[in-house]
């Protein structure tokens, strides 16, 4: 028989919402995010459909392919856990490119894939999966510290890009994408339905 685990629920609280308009990731507080079929409004990572890269090695870099990663969601006790990890005092959620930090869901970026996250204000998002950390978001922390590049000023190839990938093992969160539209502000709660749970064996 395979071992399974029933569906559970759990509630947490939004604590900071943010938007990435500029030319790359980063994100910064925002009043509110208004959210539709294609992601955030304004947002960086918006869109139906997205092109491919380093995480997609069995497509052709570039090829268009379904964005299924419209948001970005961090843990706030998770953020202080890669924090300490990476011996800074403190790591903004912006400078990883998030654009909703949650509070009070234990491991957070440990929840599976086709999660439902219920917002009070009425908007759902299904989580893709984990989003593994790199060195491009290692790079920004790094940078947005003042600590020392890596060779020829690259920020990628240093010390602390490198130890950011380390400390936020699986602790860097999830990407999801929006099933039903509407705005989420912060403070409200949000309800994590984890559907019923197995190991397949092959």
């Amino acid at each position: 028989m395979i071992e399974t685990h029933p569906p559970r629920k759990l509630k947490g609280t939004v604590t900071q919402v943010l938007r990435a308009e500029g030319n790359d990731f980063v994100s910064a507080k925002a009043g509110s995010l208004r959210l539709g079929f294609d992601g955030i409004d304004g947002d960086f990572h918006a869109g139906i459909a997205r092109k491919s890269g380093g995480r997609e090695p069995w497509y052709e870099r570039g090829t268009v392919m379904r964005n299924e990663r419209q948001i970005s969601i961090l843990s706030e006790e998770e953020l202080v856990e890669i924090a300490q990890g990476m011996g800074i005092e403190k790591l903004s959620p912006g400078w990883i490119g998030a654009n909703l930090v949650l509070e009070g869901i234990p491991q957070m970026s440990y929840l599976p894939p086709r999660t439902l996250l219920f917002f009070e204000g009425g908007v759902t998002l299904r989580v893709d999966g984990y989003n593994a950390p790199c060195r491009l978001a290692g790079s920004k922390v790094a940078e947005a510290v003042g600590a020392e590049p890596g060779p020829d000023g690259d920020y990628t190839r240093s010390d602390m890009a490198l130890s950011f990938k380390d400390a936020a093992r699986m602790k860097r969160g999830l990407v999801a994408w929006v099933e039903r539209e509407g705005e989420i502000t912060a403070g409200e709660e949000v309800t994590a339905r984890i559907w019923e749970q197995w190991i397949y064996p092959g």
